[in-house]
């Protein structure tokens, strides 16, 4: 309700803060399919087993959903030994002083935790958008993503988000309340599921069923997975025996390896000291195999070192559990990481071999009677509206696309005309000063002209050689004559 309110400012600080976590509000828990799931989880190497495929939530995976642009990867929450009150923590948070705050703490389950209602109260009091926007962050971790006590926020949640300022990675404590949780369901038989079961089932879907929609979308950089796996139609009400079915029967060509949304470029593989990847979580601790799935990647399919991950997984307050913590700790300062092959995914002969040699699973057997294919198991009957809807969808994004396309075509002549007219221009201006120099010729040539003709420089070649001969012809006269004065001058020198 307090999400429908906001206006598109307060949402979009929202997601430049926290990411696409207000999509999880909108995805419905099918507690059927959850069960069903619980029953196929491998305690013994931390991964479900359908069969003969192995499959598990990775950190990249989770990343990828929640598109959180302040998380750095290799930044991982790590629940410290000591930390400030939990009065004065939620005190920060809220802007409220501790005496309001002390009337309202409960303790339950041995933990210190407020109820949603006064949180709630706050948002709606507040008129600073930065308050609400912490304040619904800290509801949605608390009652979504770490639902320890249902309509309470628990003071470890109340930690975590203290932390988040600083970019933290709260995946891996994710991860680690989702196995855990998973581990005591399976060996109960039964029990509440304390993890993010939004995100788990997300994550099942994007695995599951090949989307009918294009998949170019995933590559917009305003894409939300979240938000279009949560608007996809599901069918509803399937038996429990069904999805049980479903499951034991699943087979490599089922699987959607690679979820469509996902574009990985590095991979957490392992941390120094562990042959895996520990998980610290904010009730506890545990830990998984990435190359147990390393197909999900892309990547072949080998034999994993998992020696040791079936005895990592402990509580907060067991038996020197902080020594644990302490290593676990220390491994996440130097982690390992790969980049994906993008390749077919391919099952190396010894992995299968071993995969069929392995101890301890637990799984619920594959019944090799049933052959019947997943989508015929778990179609969709769809009515006309959704598929209006999907039609329309589908024409939509084509006509974005032919936009795009169109888009891209007039930046591309835009640019050519540009460049056309500056050439344009460097041709008028060459134009105009080849016009200048010449009439600057024109004007000196007139000019010579007249000076020529004032000079006497402007008589025809036949009118010169007239000229110079008469001077020749003066020149001879006068040389003559003075030849012939000579002569007669030189008798009278003698006597």
């Amino acid at each position: 309700m307090i999400w429908e309110r906001w206006d598109g400012d307060n949402k979009q600080l929202f997601f430049k803060k926290y990411g696409d976590l207000p999509y999880l509000l909108d995805i419905s828990i099918d507690k059927v399919l959850l069960r069903a799931l619980a029953q196929f989880w491998n305690p013994a190497y931390n991964c479900f087993t359908f069969g003969s495929v192995d499959l598990v939530p990775t950190i990249e995976e989770y990343l990828s959903l929640i598109r959180c642009p302040r998380i750095r990867m290799d930044n991982p929450y790590l629940k410290a030994s000591s930390s400030p009150a939990f009065q004065r923590k939620l005190s920060k948070i809220t802007g409220r002083d501790e005496q309001w705050i002390a009337p309202r703490i409960k303790t339950k389950g041995g933990t210190q935790c407020i109820a949603w209602k006064f949180i709630q109260e706050l948002i709606q009091a507040q008129h600073e958008p930065i308050k609400q926007v912490d304040l619904l962050a800290l509801s949605i971790y608390g009652l979504v993503i770490f639902p320890k006590s249902l309509g309470y926020i628990d003071d470890a949640v109340v930690e975590l988000f203290s932390s988040l300022h600083a970019g933290v990675n709260l995946v891996p404590a994710m991860l680690a309340e989702t196995f855990r949780s998973l581990t005591e369901c399976k060996k109960a038989g039964e029990g509440r599921f304390i993890g993010c079961a939004q995100l788990l089932l997300v994550w099942f879907h994007s695995h599951f069923w090949k989307p009918e929609k294009t998949t170019y979308r995933a590559c917009f950089e305003n894409y939300s997975p979240l938000q279009d796996l949560a608007s996809t139609p599901r069918q509803e009400n399937i038996p429990h025996e069904k999805w049980m079915s479903v499951l034991q029967n699943l087979q490599e060509k089922d699987v959607i390896w690679k979820a469509s949304w996902f574009f990985p470029e590095k991979i957490i593989y392992r941390c120094e000291g562990f042959d895996w990847v520990p998980l610290l979580g904010i009730w506890g601790a545990s830990g998984y195999v990435p190359l147990l799935v390393s197909r999900q990647y892309r990547s072949r399919q080998f034999i994993p070192a998992t020696r040791g991950i079936a005895t990592c997984e402990f509580a907060y307050g067991s038996r020197d559990y902080k020594k644990a913590v302490s290593l676990m700790i220390h491994a996440w300062d130097r982690i390992y990481q790969m980049k994906p092959f993008d390749e077919k995914p391919r099952v190396l002969p010894e992995y299968r071999l071993w995969r069929n040699q392995r101890l301890g699973d637990s799984i619920p057997v594959a019944n090799s009677e049933c052959n019947i294919p997943i989508e015929e198991h778990l179609q969709v009957n769809l009515s006309e509206m959704e598929l209006a809807k999907q039609d329309f969808e589908r024409k939509y994004f084509e006509m974005e696309r032919q936009i795009s396309g169109l888009m891209n075509e007039r930046s591309q002549l835009k640019c050519q005309v540009e460049s056309q007219e500056r050439e344009l221009e460097r041709l008028r201006k060459g134009k105009n000063k080849a016009n200048e120099d010449l009439s600057g010729l024109q004007h000196d040539y007139k000019k010579l002209c007249a000076s020529a003709k004032y000079a006497g420089l402007g008589k025809s070649p036949s009118k010169w050689r007239m000229e110079i001969q008469e001077e020749k012809d003066k020149a001879s006269h006068w040389e003559k004559r003075y030849k012939e004065t000579s002569s007669r001058r030189l008798p009278s020198n003698k006597n």
